[in-house]
């Protein structure tokens, strides 16, 4: 890696770390800066906007997280209502990166930055669409396999798992406690189970 991309890559990693910690609004250029120990012409030359140098996190450094920890997890395991399950459990209990007290950073964008700005927006979205289609796709395969009924709405059943995972980041973020995981993910697995 040349060492301009190296740079760049620093810039987004430890940006990304600062925000995810601060908030995107909160967190600016000069506070970045700061972190990373660039000049700010170093800075300007890889991003001419904050905005520029968000939507790269989000496409740069989000998206390879979301594929390796949120569904690439999906893809690996045989039972399909397990695998949903213990993606959960994975992302709220286990996943040493993600911390209670900051939520979840595509939740955090999405709160802060879609309503003011429409590159986020699209950028978010098409983030969560993947999601939403791999865990779509668990469901019909489990359909399929006879380990999920077939009357089930595999769309529904996703929105149901998501809207419930964002939201109980954001009450545990609100408590700085795992401890409302834990009732999550005990109700979760009632529910999946219900979908045999």
């Amino acid at each position: 890696m040349k060492k301009a991309e190296a740079t760049r890559l620093m810039i987004l990693q430890k940006a990304f770390e600062l925000i995810y910690v601060k908030g995107y609004q909160t967190t600016s250029i000069d506070d970045i800066i700061a972190t990373t120990k660039v000049t700010k012409g170093a800075f300007y030359y890889h991003f001419k906007t904050k905005d520029e140098m968000g939507l790269s996190i989000i496409n740069e450094i989000l998206k390879p997280i979301l594929a390796s920890s949120f569904i690439e997890p999906l893809q690996n395991e045989k039972n399909p209502l397990e695998a949903i399950y213990n993606l959960m459990d994975n992302l709220l209990m286990k996943n040493e990166f993600l911390k209670v007290e900051y939520g979840c950073p595509a939740s955090n964008f999405t709160q802060e930055m879609t309503p003011w700005n429409l590159e986020f927006n699209k950028a978010l979205n098409e983030l969560t669409q993947e999601w939403t289609n791999a865990i779509t796709a668990t469901i019909e395969r489990g359909k399929k396999s006879d380990t999920i009924r077939k009357d089930v709405n595999a769309k529904q059943v996703t929105i149901f798992v998501m809207s419930g995972y964002w939201g109980i980041r954001n009450l545990g973020k609100l408590e700085n406690s795992k401890k409302v995981y834990v009732s999550y993910l005990k109700q979760l697995k009632i529910y999946l189970d219900s979908l045999k």
